[in-house]
Order: C-alpha cells, then sequence, then structure tokens
C-alpha cells in the first residue's frame, strides 16, 4: 500500500476536508515521508511506521526546527502525524502508542487585538458622518457597531437580532455559541442608536423579521459590516487588526481597565471557562501595575 496518496484520498474523499486542508496535510507529511527514506533507508510501509520510535518523531522535528520552522509550524506537522497514525490503526489495524503519547510545543496563546477607546469613538462618529451613506444605512452601521462596542456582542450575535427588539429594551437576551443564554445590559447609547436606526428603516421591522436589513431589504450580512469597517479603518488609518471584533475586544478590555470584575466580564461575552476571559487581563498590564501598586503592603 501507497501510504500518503491513500491516506490523502482518505481525508478528501472520505472526510470530505477542502482541498487547501488536504494540501496541507500532504505537505507536511511528503517532508515527513521524505526524511523517513533517509532515516530508515527504505520507503515507509506501515509495518515499519508501526515500528517507528518517539525519538525517530522527535528527530524528525529536530530537524524541522532547524531548517528554522516555529512553535506553530512544529505541532501542525506532529498533528498531521498523529492524523496519520489514527488512520492508520482505524483502517489497517497499525498500531503505535508511542506517537499518541508525544506532545508538541506548547503554542502562546494570541492575545485580543481591541481598538482604543478614542478609535472606537473615531469609528462610531465616521460612521454615523459618512458622507456617501444613505441616512438610514448610516444610522443601521452605527447601531450594529455600537452594539459590537457597547454590548460586546459577536457580529452574528447582533445580526440575529429581530423587529422584536424595538424599541431597544434596556436588558437584552442573546443566543451565544453552543445555544448559551446570556443577559446583555443595553447602555442608553446603544438603545439610543438601535431605535434611530428602527424609526427611518425604509423596510417593515415584524416580530420575527431580521432587525438588520441589506440595501435591497433582505437581512444584513457580516460581510458588509466587515466591508464598512475596512472603509472606516482606512479613512481613520487604524491597522488591519480593526475589525468587527475588534471592538468586541475593546469592549472587555475598556471594562477591565475601568475597574470591571473579571468575572462579570466573563457572564457579558458568554464565555464558558473564566480562562477564555483571563486573555484580556494580559492586555491590560496597565491596569495590573496599578493594582498591584495600589494593594500590596510595600508599594
Amino acid at each position: 500500500m501507497d501510504v500518503l496518496p491513500a491516506f490523502l484520498s482518505h481525508l478528501g474523499n472520505e472526510r470530505r476536508m477542502a482541498a487547501k486542508t488536504v494540501e496541507a496535510y500532504g505537505s507536511d507529511l511528503a517532508t515527513f515521508f521524505g526524511f523517513l527514506r533517509g532515516h530508515l533507508g527504505a520507503e515507509p510501509t506501515p509495518k515499519a511506521l508501526a515500528r517507528l520510535k518517539a525519538r525517530d518523531i522527535r528527530a524528525y522535528l529536530a530537524a524541522r526546527r532547524r531548517d528554522g520552522l516555529s512553535d506553530a509550524s512544529i505541532a501542525r506537522l506532529l498533528s498531521s502525524i498523529k492524523a496519520l497514525y489514527r488512520w492508520l490503526s482505524r483502517a489497517h489495524g497499525v498500531e503505535n502508542a508511542e506517537i499518541g503519547y508525544l506532545q508538541g510545543p506548547r503554542r502562546a496563546p494570541r492575545l485580543p487585538r481591541p481598538v482604543s477607546i478614542e478609535a472606537a469613538k473615531d469609528i462610531l462618529h465616521e460612521a454615523d458622518t459618512e458622507p456617501d451613506a444613505e441616512p438610514w444605512i448610516a444610522a443601521r452601521d452605527v447601531a450594529v457597531l455600537s452594539l459590537l462596542y457597547g454590548g460586546g456582542l459577536r457580529i452574528s450575535e447582533a445580526l440575529s437580532l429581530t423587529g422584536s427588539h424595538v424599541p431597544a429594551p434596556e436588558r437584552l437576551r442573546i443566543t451565544g455559541k453552543g445555544g448559551k443564554v446570556r443577559i446583555i445590559p443595553l447602555i442608553a447609547p446603544v438603545r439610543e442608536a438601535i431605535d434611530a436606526y428602527a424609526k427611518i428603516c425604509p423596510f417593515a421591522l415584524t416580530k420575527t423579521g431580521a432587525l438588520f436589513r441589506g440595501a435591497k431589504g433582505g437581512p444584513l450580512g457580516a460581510r458588509i459590516i466587515q466591508g464598512r469597517m475596512q472603509m472606516l479603518r482606512g479613512v481613520l488609518g487604524l491597522p488591519e487588526t480593526a475589525t468587527p471584533h475588534a471592538l468586541r475586544h475593546a469592549f472587555a478590555t475598556h471594562l477591565l481597565g475601568n475597574g470591571a470584575d473579571l468575572r462579570a466580564i466573563q457572564t457579558l461575552l458568554g464565555h464558558s471557562s473564566l480562562s477564555t476571559t483571563q486573555v484580556y487581563t494580559a492586555v491590560d498590564s496597565s491596569r495590573l501595575r496599578a493594582v498591584h501598586a495600589a494593594a500590596h503592603p510595600r508599594a
């Protein structure tokens, strides 16, 4: 059996993985098989793969690290190798317990990249005064962006609202990822932005229909808001990290910076685990230093 083509065929035809994903697996494993040919002095057969030791895989990963690969790339290579062995075990009874216990380098968590308070204000102001936009579309975009920054909503959550949310309530019930329900208090500027949009929207906002509408009256798509943010950051000279989701990050970071409790922020964001919310403490290091200076008895 020609192992690599058979595995890639399984990924594409049986697992229905995207062509790009299969291509990535193929690229990773082609270099691995090339290494094994030199390491073993022969073509790697299923029997040869079953006899490999953890030290053989470590030798391969060490060689790739010497080639300049990052921790993230090394972890991806190991993940591809483990996927290959899982398939060999299920489809051909090839067992190799040592490979399953191998651990790759720990990846440093990616920190959220929020916009600043000033940038958030500028984004909302520019969206409201954009000269080429129809008034109701400008009002719509302000309302959506206000929900992201003022309520910490994901863009999908904001676009899931219906006409039943007009007039805007003081407490918004949101169903987020995994069906997790949370209650978001809406501050006055957010409520005012929603109601201002609803007042001039040219389409009938029914109780069960989408609150935010596209130019032709259909439900507003996320790409429209992403495109508007792209335009706004170009006008304001903001980096490419200034995306709609960066406004949600800003919501959490700015609350933390102004003394909000981490568990309260967890609830507002709809995070299942506090560890997910704790990444914002790394972003707001200035507040941590201030808390330390104020609270430590020797400060």
